[in-house]
């Protein structure tokens, strides 16, 4: 298989955008309290409100249009913003401009947490409710938040569900997609002592219903030029760890032979590969795989998926 579809490609980090899946309406139910009421935004019951106004509206900073959690700082005016921002505005209310001073908003950050509030993913099929104070970090972990485009050859902020995903690999990335538990690629690249840092096209393949990802490229371990192929499972890491896979290399009666678990695709490319958690091929030693005078590269890697028990 040609490197990059027969276009070789240098290794871009990514730095993928955040996306913010916050759902476009909430509703709050007013419960009694001993010192305040007891909000509660869901889909249903009485004296519900929009979440883009009341107390809900009040929580977004100005600045940032992010929810604030403690502290929460206020002006002289009464006007609030977040910590982050206050440093950003450089200790200037953005409202009124008067300078802000070490004033904490408590009042509000009690009235916060009152109120219990759905995931931001909820229209990715989060239906759980939670305690303000709590939500922001269950949504880092949500099992229902998008995923980053695994594609390591370019820059890609696409970010979405699984589906989303395979469609945009197939239709934006053009990556190769197979069905099956085993296959052999080739690899191959001219000029391979001019080749630092790149990486070849991703492969997807469809085993067991999932799917995974197979990378390969080139890059540096301190000085040392090396090859390096490993696999990532499109979904979580507890799902991953449901799987095996082995990768094998090799030619003139001398293989080498990587097995291990996939990580999901919620660890970056880049982690994986500094990791070093996959096969790993020193580049004279690859050349020495591809025969003839070493001034090309061509490997043949195999390799298998199977499910443990």
């Amino acid at each position: 298989m040609a490197p990059g579809g027969g276009v070789f490609k240098e290794v871009l980090e990514s730095h993928l955008l955040s996306s913010d899946y916050e759902t476009g309406k909430a509703k709050s139910e007013v419960k009694s309290s001993s010192t305040f009421p007891k909000s509660s935004v869901g889909s249903t019951g009485k004296n519900e409100i929009s979440s883009k106004n009341g107390v809900y509206d009040l929580l977004k900073c100005p600045v940032c249009k992010n929810l604030m959690y403690p502290p929460i700082h206020q002006c002289p005016n009464g006007h609030t913003l977040c910590s982050n921002c206050k440093i950003e505005v450089h200790n200037i209310c953005p409202t009124c401009d008067h300078d802000l001073e070490n004033i904490r908003c408590l009042a509000l950050e009690k009235v916060a947490e009152s109120l219990e509030l759905p995931c931001k993913y909820q229209s990715l099929g989060c239906h759980d409710i939670f305690p303000y104070y709590t939500k922001l970090k269950h949504e880092q972990s949500c099992g229902f938040r998008p995923y980053n485009c695994p594609y390591a050859g370019s820059e890609c902020s696409v970010m979405g569900d699984l589906p989303t995903l395979l469609a945009h690999l197939k239709d934006d990335h053009k990556v190769d997609m197979h069905d099956g538990c085993t296959f052999n690629h080739r690899y191959v690249k001219s000029n391979p002592h001019e080749v630092e840092n790149a990486t070849w096209m991703l492969t997807i393949f469809n085993s067991f219903g999932r799917h995974f990802c197979l990378h390969f490229e080139a890059f540096q371990i301190g000085t040392a030029p090396v090859y390096m192929a490993f696999l990532r499972f499109m979904g979580e890491d507890s799902e991953a760890k449901k799987f095996s896979y082995s990768l094998e290399v090799g030619a003139n009666g001398r293989k080498l032979t990587w097995q291990g678990i996939p990580r999901s695709i919620r660890d970056s490319h880049r982690k994986v590969r500094d990791s070093q958690d996959g096969l790993i091929i020193q580049r004279n030693l690859g050349l020495y795989f591809s025969g003839g005078d070493r001034q090309e590269l061509k490997l043949r890697i195999t390799g298998r998926i199977w499910k443990e028990e």
